[in-house]
């Protein structure tokens, strides 16, 4: 049975296990379950597109013990770039824990991307830690994402000409590291949240056994500036520009597979993105 299989499994069982359990007189239960549903106009990932620049239907769900530890899932559809045939979509495995120390929230755990039905040799598995802090109305979180070596993010073809021909050139193994902030800033009396973002990758300068990678071009930026607005409880708008500093010319090696598989534009270059999110 694949991984796929049993992750879906058992969160359902468990999502579904306080729901039975519990009445109204009961106590709080030590499992929380919390989740959303998103519709993105483009699936940005580090700042570049996994949807060939179209529109993404997203869900997450995260299953909680008051002790911290929790685990969860996230799901994408994708196209063009990053994905690996079966069922075009990313199934996320999370697991972590999470605890506030002095109004310091630390969180680590790993992260498996996983893509049903696709290509042998896709999936990663990456290690996260964050610490996150509020200051008045303000937000900050930094992080780390470390892929140590797998063959998923090896360098196997040196170029988009490479992969289309099928010569591999010098494969070899490689990880990932990827550095993080994030900084949010409420307006007082408002539903609105200003973001900001901004990302280093460093991995793989080529291109994977699949003909892609978790760093084009082996190291870039990617930023983003925007809003939240929050409305009807559960719902929130966000508009944002993502962007990353990796350019036609400076990519060109990897084309035509880093690029927007209609019209050969770049999935990198900044553009706004519109979301909603429903959270439960």
């Amino acid at each position: 049975m694949r991984f796929t299989t049993l992750l879906l499994g058992g969160v359902m069982l468990a999502a579904a296990a306080p729901a039975f359990a519990q009445s109204e007189t009961d106590p709080p239960s030590a499992i929380t379950v919390s989740g959303s549903a998103t519709v993105v106009s483009d699936y940005r990932l580090r700042g570049v597109s996994q949807t060939d620049k179209h529109a993404a239907l997203q869900a997450s769900l995260t299953i909680a013990h008051e002790s911290g530890f929790y685990i969860g899932t996230f799901a994408s559809n994708l196209a063009g770039w990053g994905t690996f045939g079966g069922a075009n979509l990313e199934l996320d495995a999370i697991g972590g824990y999470k605890h506030d120390f002095g109004g310091t929230t630390l969180d680590g755990g790993i992260t498996w991307y996983t893509y049903p039905g696709g290509f042998a040799e896709s999936d990663v598995v990456e290690l996260f830690a964050r610490a996150s802090r509020t200051v008045g109305p303000a937000s900050v979180t930094v992080g780390a994402a470390y892929a140590p070596t797998q063959t998923s993010l090896g360098k196997i073809y040196n170029s988009g000409a490479a992969y289309a021909a099928g010569t591999p050139t010098n494969p070899r193994r490689w990880d990932n590291l990827y550095l993080s902030g994030d900084v949010g800033v409420g307006i007082p009396q408002t539903p609105v949240t200003l973001k900001g973002h901004f990302g280093y990758s460093k991995g793989n300068p080529g291109l994977g056994p699949n003909g892609t990678s978790l760093a084009p071009t082996g190291k870039y930026i990617d930023y983003s500036v925007g809003a939240d607005v929050a409305f009807l409880k559960k719902l929130t708008l966000n508009v944002s520009f993502v962007g990353t500093d990796i350019g036609l010319a400076e990519s060109a090696y990897l084309a035509p597979n880093f690029r927007e598989s209609t019209d050969g534009s770049s999935i990198a270059k900044g553009r706004v993105v519109f979301g909603v999110t429903a959270a439960f």
